[in-house]
């Protein structure tokens, strides 16, 4: 076991500009800790970018000095543009990387790659942002990094917490396939991976980390704002465009609708517009004569039988006469479901709210109800296998 775990490698990415005070420490805390504690074989790759100090021949001397560690040097800044060099033209299993000052702490790096060893996920993110992550920074960083992701969540639809925090690891055959759709070569780099990633329909994994600012920390943070503000728009531009084009994962890919659905759903869909629209109809004419709770049972009630006649014939594909009132009946059942939906939300509704209030409420009701009821007629009252008597 241990040599099939040995074999596995992982490429560590230290991107660095101008950082000659703080190299040789994390490099070799970082060596040291891997060669002690880390099962998988790894390679730490110091990648110089356009520093002006003494950080290359110190990153040089490091790794002729340490046997996994090795340097290179782009004559250009950027730390995007260093992690997509190494990158790219890795071997290795798994890519990763991780600042300098190494503020993460580094028993979060194993659970960081397991699962893409493991071929459970595609790309891992260390997040700050965790109930469970213990993070020690100051209030105004605290404020940009919460303030940025919300951003993303809100104006992007991203379900990833934290694309910020320098703590990454990617499955190589999936970084190298991400790698020509990435633009960015600075501070939004990650980021884009992770967007373009998520809208892939890839698998990203969170590890809530233990994380200490690094006060030394020289990061223009106005102007990394601005930059992310206008790489957020350029990816949104891209997307609506229809620009970026990636390969699928098989398991995504594998993932289709169950065997009729895909001709069910629309059909459903149809039939519940027409439903929902004279639901509606009835219930607004109802209600001048009726309180609210009759109309809706009342307007419930009847296009209910409409609806489980309409989706028997032209959804599920039942015809004849044969069991029509059972299914009726059922169908009766889907619709007390809906019914004690609706009434659940009209009565907490403070007394005396409008008519156009109402209405809103019966129809994010109904909206529900016909999710479960699409579910009951599928797997219940109209399963072919339940008709033919299997």
């Amino acid at each position: 076991m241990e040599t099939t775990v040995k074999t596995r490698l992982v490429e560590v990415v230290v991107p660095v500009h101008n950082e000659q005070q703080a190299l040789r420490e994390s490099v070799t805390r970082l060596h040291d800790y891997l060669a002690g504690t880390f099962p998988y074989g790894f390679r730490i790759t110091i990648a110089d970018n356009a520093s002006s100090d003494g950080t290359w021949p110190l990153a040089r001397g490091l790794a002729a000095e340490l046997p996994h560690v090795r340097a290179v040097h782009l004559d250009a800044k950027g730390r995007g543009r260093a992690l997509r060099h190494v990158w790219a033209a890795s071997e290795a299993d798994v890519v990763s990387y991780m600042d300098v000052d190494l503020s993460t702490d580094l028993d979060a790096f194993l659970p960081l790659v397991a699962p893409l060893l493991s071929g459970h996920s595609d790309l891992a993110i260390g997040t700050r942002l965790a109930r469970t992550s213990r993070v020690v920074r100051g209030p105004k960083r605290e404020f940009i990094s919460r303030s940025y992701n919300l951003l993303l969540r809100s104006l992007m639809g991203a379900r990833f917490s934290d694309a910020q925090c320098g703590f990454k690891a990617v499955r190589t055959e999936v970084a190298q396939a991400l790698l020509p759709a990435v633009e960015d070569e600075q501070w939004f780099f990650d980021t884009e991976l992770l967007l373009l990633a998520e809208g892939a329909g890839l698998r990203i994994h969170e590890v809530p980390v233990d994380w200490v600012d690094d006060p030394d920390s020289r990061v223009d943070i106005v102007q990394t704002a601005l930059d992310d503000l206008r790489g957020m728009a350029r990816v949104a531009r891209r997307t609506l465009w229809g620009a970026v084009r990636l390969p699928v994962p098989s398991r995504v890919r594998e993932a289709r609708l169950p065997r009729g659905m895909a001709r069910q759903l629309p059909r459903f869909a149809v039939v519940g517009v027409v439903s929902t629209v004279a639901y509606l109809a009835l219930f607004s004419l109802l209600r001048q004569a009726l309180p609210a709770l009759t109309a809706n049972a009342v307007a419930l009630l009847v296009t209910a039988v409409a609806n489980t006649a309409a989706n028997r014939r032209f959804t599920f594909g039942v015809t004849g006469s044969a069991r029509a009132l059972r299914h009726q009946f059922e169908g009766l059942i889907a619709f007390l479901v809906g019914l004690a939906l609706t009434t659940g939300v009209l009565a907490v509704l403070p007394t005396g709210v409008s008519h156009g209030v109402e209405l809103v409420a019966v129809v994010a009701a109904n909206a529900l109800a016909t999710l479960v009821r699409f579910l009951l007629l599928r797997v219940w009252v109209f399963n072919p296998n339940r008709r033919q008597g299997r």
